[in-house]
C-alpha cells in the first residue's frame, strides 16, 4: 500500500473509520476525497458491490490508481480525478453508500504547503458543499459517513441538518483512557431519528499501550493484535 505521494498520509482515523462503517455485499460506494484510497480498500476487504472514488490532486489519484491496480479487489475499485462538486453535479449515479474523511481544520493557522491545505482545510471545500454533493448522489435509503475532529463534528451535525440529513448513529474516539473524545465517526441518513446511537472507543491505555478494544476493532488489519 503506497501512500508517499499522496497529500495526507494513512493514519488510524482512516483506518478506525472504515473499519466502523457498516457494509452491505449489494453496497455501491462513493468515497470523497479518498487520497491514497486506502478507505475504498478497507471497504472492498469487507466485502462491498463496487466503490468509486473521487479525488482533486492528482499525485494522490495517481497514488491511488496504483494501490487500486494492485489490489486482489481491483475489480471492485475505481479512482476518478475530479473535483466532488463537478462530479456530482454531471453524474447520474446513486450510492448506497457515501464515505468522507474530508477536510476539517477551519482555523486561520494553515499549513504552508498548498496541497495540505486543500487536504486538511475547509477553504476549498466547505462543509456545506461537502453534504449538498453527497445528497445529491444518495439513494432514498443511503447512508452518508464521515470522521471529524470532535468540535467539527458539532458544526458539521447541524450543517447537515440546513441540509435535510440527520445523524442516526456516532463513534466517540478517546486518544487515551481518561480523556475527552478528539474524534468522531458520524453516520447521516435523508430520514430523521430521534434515537441517536452513540459509541464510546478508546485508543490507548493511561500507560499508553493499545485497549483490548482497539485491538479487537482492528485486529484483521495488524499483525501485531
Amino acid at each position: 500500500m503506497f501512500h508517499h505521494r499522496s497529500t495526507m498520509r494513512i493514519g488510524t482515523d482512516a483506518v478506525l473509520f472504515a473499519q466502523w462503517v457498516d457494509v452491505k455485499p449489494s453496497d455501491v460506494v462513493l468515497d470523497i476525497g479518498t487520497g491514497s484510497g486506502i478507505i475504498p480498500m478497507i471497504l472492498s476487504q469487507k466485502g462491498v458491490g463496487r466503490v468509486d472514488a473521487i479525488e482533486l490532486d492528482a499525485d494522490s489519484y495517481e497514488e491511488a490508481r496504483l494501490n487500486f491496480s494492485i489490489s486482489v479487489w481491483n475489480e471492485k475499485l475505481n479512482v476518478i480525478n475530479a473535483d466532488i462538486r463537478n462530479f456530482a453535479g454531471e453524474t447520474d449515479e446513486k450510492y448506497d453508500l457515501i464515505v468522507s474523511n474530508p477536510p476539517y481544520y477551519s482555523s486561520d493557522v494553515k499549513p504552508i504547503k498548498e496541497k495540505k491545505v486543500m487536504a486538511r482545510h475547509v477553504s476549498t471545500l466547505s462543509f456545506k458543499d461537502l453534504l449538498l454533493s453527497a445528497k445529491k448522489m444518495m439513494k432514498d435509503d443511503a447512508r452518508f459517513a464521515v470522521v471529524l475532529p470532535y468540535y467539527e463534528s458539532r458544526l458539521f451535525i447541524k450543517e447537515a441538518e440546513n441540509a435535510g440529513l440527520y445523524l442516526q448513529k456516532e463513534f466517540l474516539i478517546s486518544p487515551i483512557e481518561g480523556k475527552e473524545p478528539n474524534r468522531v465517526n458520524m453516520q447521516f441518513r435523508l430520514s430523521k431519528n430521534d434515537d441517536v446511537v452513540t459509541e464510546l472507543f478508546t485508543i490507548r491505555n493511561k500507560d499508553y499501550s493499545y485497549t483490548e478494544q482497539y485491538k479487537l476493532f482492528l485486529r484483521d488489519y495488524y499483525l501485531d493484535f
